[in-house]
């Protein structure tokens, strides 16, 4: 043949080759795009990925590609590929997910997403729409916190009016303290906390001691055994905004003060808090004739000094009626002789305290008497008796005498020295000589703006013990306690056996008193955390 002729191709011949080439470059084409797709894959949106992916049950047919052998090894079908792209993806959603419950945690003040980031984590599957809708859940978990709106009426109810309804009925439980202090970090309530600025939160396990258990409680403030008909009055707690206090444990008291004695000194005020102590310590005692009043005295409503002694521990709890803390005496004048103060004199039963290891001290409701108040010919500085001199002068000066006394009688290294603030009253109608009543009242104040200035008594207090070199711990009771208009016996100062009694009884109420159980039980709980925060001798915290 010669070689200078070409080769001449059939036109069937020539068509195929052009198939054949067309096809191969279509190939490439296709298999360029196809990796493309595959490394973008990471990048697309979940739903674009949802599109690409093939799971191993799927019908979507793998792609034979011209240059590549089914059996290589380093083939890739591209279900295999998008498979593999999702459970990366997953994994990614999953360490994302982790990164940010980890930063919710640390931003997050009140200690609670443990249990939610297991939740969410849980709730993860195969499918990336999931996996991005539970990471959007997680980052809304905080938020959702932070803006979860109060269940306390006490924060509510701050909103509007008094009359306004509460969302629920405090008898459901519900009414725990859940405002923003509550997204707060919670501190140790011995370090920087004012555990006498907070809330009240309905407290089922309340009341310490069973109502009606105690006899040791004066027939004036046990309202149950007087009749009183409600009992949610018992059922609250006090709960500090930035710190939780702990609950009284009867047991580690008594360990405490074991060989000790702790004194009430006061007045009527005092002994309310007193019976109060006496009973929460005893409801931890398992034979309970083993407390008792050291004079086989069961009722305490004359002056004098009460004793309880627990003989399992050899210590006491005390009262000493004074509800001056100064000393009421009797002035010889030109016509005769008549009461007088003397603000300068401490009263005359100091000899019973001055060597206790705790005392806690209180006066107030008695410079609101008649006589007290007006002030004429009755207060008395050595052999001068003031023609007039104002109550609130008075009360300062017999606090100075009492500081006086302290910084010369009281040594600091042995003795814990504490002083109740002022208990406010609830009479509406009048005082408590005239009609003042406060009977049918079941639930505390809800809207701050119907509480009580701060008194004008505790202000005195507060410049006297700024003044003072030995150390007094302020137990700020006045605000909190100023809540709980619900707590006072009214009308069940006494059982009424007929309903004329009880009918006189509503012309004269106590709305200055406290039941028993009740809102005392509280301050002796906050003079417990006082003394673990304080850290004097046995008191000495040890975590």
């Amino acid at each position: 043949m010669d070689s200078s002729k070409k080769l001449v191709f059939s036109e069937p011949f020539l068509s195929q080759k052009r198939k054949v080439i067309s096809g191969f470059s279509l190939g490439v084409v296709v298999s360029l795009l196809v990796f493309i797709l595959i490394f973008l894959n990471y990048s697309l949106n979940p739903k674009v990925q949802v599109f690409l992916q093939v799971g191993s049950n799927s019908s979507f047919p793998s792609w034979p590609f011209p240059f590549s052998s089914p059996s290589s090894s380093s083939s890739l079908s591209a279900s295999d590929v998008s498979v593999n792209s999702t459970e990366n993806y997953k994994n990614e959603s999953l360490h994302f997910q982790e990164q940010r419950v980890q930063q919710e945690e640390i931003h997050e003040t009140n200690g609670t997403l443990y249990s939610e980031k297991a939740n969410v984590l849980d709730s993860l599957n195969t499918s990336p729409e999931n996996t991005s809708k539970t990471v959007q859940d997680v980052n809304l978990i905080g938020d959702e916190r932070r803006t979860h709106a109060s269940t306390n009426p006490l924060d509510k109810a701050n909103k509007g009016t008094q009359e306004s309804p509460a969302p629920e009925s405090p008898k459901n439980g519900s009414f725990i303290a859940q405002d923003s202090h509550a997204e707060k970090m919670k501190i140790r309530f011995y370090e920087n906390c004012n555990i006498f600025d907070g809330k009240w939160a309905r407290d089922d396990s309340k009341p310490y001691y069973p109502m009606g258990s105690c006899p040791h409680i004066d027939r004036d403030f046990n309202c149950h055994i007087n009749g009183r008909p409600d009992s949610d009055y018992v059922k609250w707690k006090w709960q500090p905004n930035v710190c939780d206090i702990p609950s009284l444990n009867a047991t580690d008291f008594l360990e405490r003060l074991r060989g000790q004695k702790l004194v009430f000194v006061g007045d009527s005020l005092n002994r309310n808090m007193w019976e109060s102590l006496v009973c929460i310590l005893r409801q931890s005692i398992p034979n309970k004739k083993r407390v008792h009043e050291i004079s086989g005295r069961t009722e305490f409503k004359k002056k004098g000094v009460y004793a309880f002694r627990f003989e399992d521990y050899n210590c006491t709890v005390d009262f000493v009626g004074s509800p001056f803390l100064v000393r009421e005496s009797t002035y010889q004048g030109k016509n005769g002789s008549f009461e007088t103060l003397r603000l300068d004199l401490m009263d005359q039963t100091t000899h019973t305290y001055h060597d206790a290891d705790i005392i806690v001290f209180n006066t107030g409701h008695w410079w609101t008497h008649e006589k007290t108040s007006r002030g004429e010919d009755y207060y008395q500085e050595g052999e001068f008796v003031h023609p007039r001199l104002k109550v609130l002068k008075a009360y300062t000066r017999a606090l100075s005498t009492w500081a006086r006394w302290i910084g010369r009688n009281i040594d600091p290294k042995r003795t814990q020295v504490f002083f109740r603030g002022y208990s406010p009253t609830h009479f509406k109608g009048g005082q408590w000589n005239s009609g003042g009543q406060c009977q049918k009242e079941t639930e505390p104040i809800y809207n701050e703006t119907y509480l009580q200035k701060y008194p004008s008594k505790m202000r005195a207090l507060d410049q006297v013990l700024t003044k003072m070199k030995t150390p007094v711990t302020y137990l700020n009771i006045s605000r909190l306690t100023d809540f709980r208009k619900d707590g006072h016996p009214s009308i069940y100062r006494m059982e009424y056996k007929t309903a004329e009694e009880q009918n006189s009884a509503e012309q004269h109420q106590d709305c200055s008193h406290w039941c028993l159980p009740g809102v005392p039980d509280t301050w002796n709980e906050l003079l417990y955390a006082s003394l673990l925060k304080n850290g004097k001798g046995t008191w000495k915290r040890t975590n």
